[in-house]
């Protein structure tokens, strides 16, 4: 059972009884209007696909990614840092060289 008609240029196209068949699996109810629609916009869609393959990719080299990247980075210096005391210090509440916050999970059911 062919859903996918191959058109004289080599084309395909997608038939009406194809998308009333994924209507159904996917149990959604379409008029005919929305049903000629869906065809023609599946149609255009396989079209626009088959299209990409006809691009010469020969002596295109493969990428990950349609413009080139640059990871910019930076050295790695160590520099001081805050000292525990200073930081805790300045919190309103302190438990076992913690900030301490309030409790927002209950323990238990």
């Amino acid at each position: 059972m062919g859903y996918v008609a191959q058109s004289a240029g080599g084309s395909a196209s997608i038939e009406r009884e194809f998308v009333e068949r994924l209507a159904r699996l996917a149990r959604i109810a379409l008029t005919e209007e929305e049903l000629h629609q869906l065809t023609n916009d599946l149609d255009a869609i396989i079209t626009a696909v088959a299209r990409v393959g006809e691009v010469a990719t020969d002596d295109v080299p493969p990428m990950t990614h349609a413009v080139s990247l640059l990871n910019v980075t930076r050295r790695d210096v160590v520099i001081d840092c805050l000292q525990v005391e200073d930081v805790l210090g300045a919190a309103p509440a302190v438990e076992r060289n913690m900030f301490r916050v309030p409790r927002i999970v209950a323990e238990g059911p």
